[in-house]
């Protein structure tokens, strides 16, 4: 009797260190996959790819491969942010201490303008960095080259409309970029912009519904008044005597440089 109880006590101290030794298992093993997971974590984030996307460097906005056109900074890009976020400009933007300068991918005398010019002439209406450097000193670097002319009369009939766009435009540095774009323009063609000129100013001297701020509205501004006559000046020097005469029935304000 004795010795049957004694089995049993044995037997029920056995089970006891058996559960106890399960539990202690089972809770080394739920501590080790906290610690793995822990480790898992701490790498993923510590590690160089993953630091770039949680704090993106200042460069990174600035690089048009990194620039994602669909992103919640710009869900409808504009077709010149598309055609530039996929490297269809032929140049990129080199940052300076004092300022910036482009860098062609090739001498830009020996690149078409059709449609280049074009397309950097529609990019004056970016309001965003890089694409406003960009296209404003594109343009302008554009038509210094050597055989200008000769490439760029033959666009005037799509240029003009797309420069006419910037200059009605409400933004005032749009405004300001298609002004000087014109400028550029007529040093480089000459009187062959005057056959455009009447539509060019169609419009933007009456300020049309829907077409923003006219150029006789901005005319009254003081802040851009010497930058438009000065402007309609150029247009004349260049243009002629023809010239004259068609800003004078759009602008019959604007005051000759022969006066």
């Amino acid at each position: 009797m004795q010795k049957s109880e004694c089995h049993r006590g044995v037997q029920m101290r056995n089970r006891l260190t058996d559960n106890c030794d399960q539990r202690t298992s089972s809770s080394a093993q739920v501590k080790h996959g906290t610690r793995v997971q822990q480790s898992k974590s701490s790498s993923s984030t510590s590690s160089p790819e993953s630091a770039r996307k949680l704090h993106p460097r200042p460069s990174d906005k600035l690089n048009p491969k990194t620039i994602n056109p669909f992103g919640e900074q710009s869900r409808a890009p504009s077709a010149f942010a598309a055609i530039y976020s996929k490297g269809g400009i032929p140049c990129r933007l080199v940052h300076g201490s004092v300022k910036h300068r482009l860098q062609w991918e090739c001498p830009p005398e020996k690149l078409p303008f059709d449609p280049l010019l074009i397309t950097l002439a529609e990019g004056l209406r970016e309001t965003k960095h890089p694409y406003t450097f960009v296209s404003k000193e594109g343009f302008r670097e554009l038509l210094l080259v050597t055989g200008a002319l000769e490439k760029a009369v033959p666009l005037l009939p799509r240029l003009i409309p797309v420069l006419k766009a910037a200059l009605v435009h409400v933004d005032d540095e749009v405004f300001e970029r298609g002004l000087n774009a014109l400028v550029q323009l007529s040093v480089v063609v000459g009187p062959s912009l005057n056959d455009h000129l009447k539509h060019l100013l169609t419009g933007v001297s009456a300020g049309k519904i829907g077409e923003g701020l006219c150029l006789s509205k901005r005319l009254r501004d003081k802040k851009f008044k010497e930058a438009i006559t000065t402007a309609l000046q150029k247009l004349e020097q260049h243009g002629g005597s023809e010239s004259l005469i068609i800003i004078k029935s759009k602008i019959p304000t604007y005051c000759s440089i022969c006066c």
